[in-house]
C-alpha cells in the first residue's frame, strides 16, 4: 500500500485533478484507505470507508478543490 501511495503522491498536478473526477475518485479514497492501514489509525480508516462512501457525492468536489490551491488531498497530514 505504501507503494501506491508513493505513487499517487508523485503523479503530477494534473493527473491528481482527472483523478478527482466523480468516478475515477475512488483512487483517492483507495489513497487514504491505504494510508490510514499503513500508519495502523484507526480512526483515519473508519474515515477513509466513510469517504469512499460519500466521495460520489461531495468529496470529489473537496479534493478537486484542495488539490488545485494546495497540491495535495483533502485529508490529514501523515
Amino acid at each position: 500500500m505504501k507503494a501506491f501511495c508513493k505513487w499517487m503522491d508523485e503523479r503530477s498536478r494534473l493527473v491528481k485533478i482527472l483523478f478527482c473526477l466523480p468516478i475515477v475518485d475512488i483512487l483517492w479514497g483507495v489513497y487514504r484507505l491505504g494510508g490510514a492501514i499503513a500508519n495502523k489509525n484507526i480512526l483515519h480508516i473508519v474515515l477513509a470507508v466513510v469517504w469512499i462512501i460519500f466521495a460520489g457525492f461531495i468529496g470529489w468536489i473537496c479534493d478537486l478543490v484542495f488539490i488545485i490551491l494546495t497540491g495535495r488531498i483533502c485529508w490529514f497530514k501523515e
